[in-house]
């Protein structure tokens, strides 16, 4: 069994993930640190080996986590980076065993997602006509973030070609390069128009959705936009692109959409990650119920 140094193994694991599993790049550069701090730890100790990470020494890398204060979903994603590592190594044979086969994720209770009404959202468009009379992008990033319920890396991604106007859809290239069609509505397309009509003649290739400088959008403008907006109209505490995914998602399921369609609406590959909005669907009926209800 080869010795094999730690950066080593997290390099060639990052590799692997970057090249046969192709994750997203956001995803890769979170295990990237999550990983690298795990070195870090391990390098306070002495310890440059794979063959030398023990169960033991995870363990005192997880006290030192929680004296940091590290909520449980933090301490679980570093933990879950840790154990793709480990079974790689396992899996390639640099270490005989797993030293995280015994440690499980600390169980989080999940957090619902904070959601706005779509009163709230009619007001953002309002406020958009308002405040920008000139009609540039502002609106078609709200219309199709919560419209299309796409993800800010999705939305800022997409090219002109992705827009089939004739089959009212969107081409969306989802977490880890992988490729959905997404519905967008008639109202969502009449303002696309106008904004994609205003800017002549595109071809296929070019972005979407452009800055006033006529470079494509990037998330950081996006958050941006969102953030503006909402502050105008709601007072929830998170008020970023993806309160307008949770909305729509949550607004589909309240007017009785089909939980799995829904789930590949959202380009979701497990079907329990959708079912948090079920969830968030029944707290809206309990307190509707709770300020209606005569027998409440």
């Amino acid at each position: 069994m080869n010795d094999l140094s730690i950066n080593s193994a997290i390099q060639s694991y990052l590799e692997e993930l970057s090249g046969l599993r192709r994750v997203s790049g956001n995803t890769l550069e979170a295990y990237r640190k999550d990983l690298l701090q795990f070195a870090g730890f391990c390098s306070e100790l002495n310890i440059d080996s794979v063959v030398q990470i023990t169960e033991k020494k995870i363990r005192l890398f997880l006290i030192e986590l929680n004296k940091k204060n590290l909520s449980r979903t933090s301490i679980g994603r570093k933990l879950s980076a840790l154990r793709g590592l480990m079974n790689f190594l396992h899996r390639n044979e640099k270490i005989s065993a797993n030293p995280l086969k015994n440690i499980s994720n600390p169980k989080a209770k999940r957090k619902l997602p904070e959601t706005i009404d779509l009163d709230s959202y009619l007001k953002v468009l309002e406020k958009i006509d308002e405040l920008n009379k000139d009609q540039t992008n502002e609106k078609v990033i709200f219309e199709l973030l919560y419209g299309c319920a796409l993800r800010v890396s999705e939305l800022c991604n997409l090219n002109v070609g992705d827009y089939d106007k004739g089959r009212k859809i969107l081409k969306v290239a989802g977490k880890g390069s992988k490729t959905r069609y997404v519905p967008i509505g008639t109202e969502s397309m009449k303002i696309l128009d106008e904004y994609l009509n205003s800017r002549g003649n595109l071809s296929p290739s070019e972005p979407l959705i452009v800055t006033k400088k006529n470079k494509r959008i990037y998330p950081r403008l996006a958050r941006r936009v969102v953030h503006k907006y909402l502050s105008l109209v709601s007072d929830i505490e998170k008020k970023s692109p993806h309160v307008l995914r949770h909305s729509a998602a949550t607004h589909m399921l309240d007017r009785g959409a089909d939980l799995m369609a829904v789930k590949e609406i959202l380009g979701h590959e497990n079907l329990s990650t959708t079912q948090i909005y079920t969830q968030v669907s029944i707290e809206r009926l309990k307190k509707t119920y709770k300020q209606a209800h005569p027998k409440s």
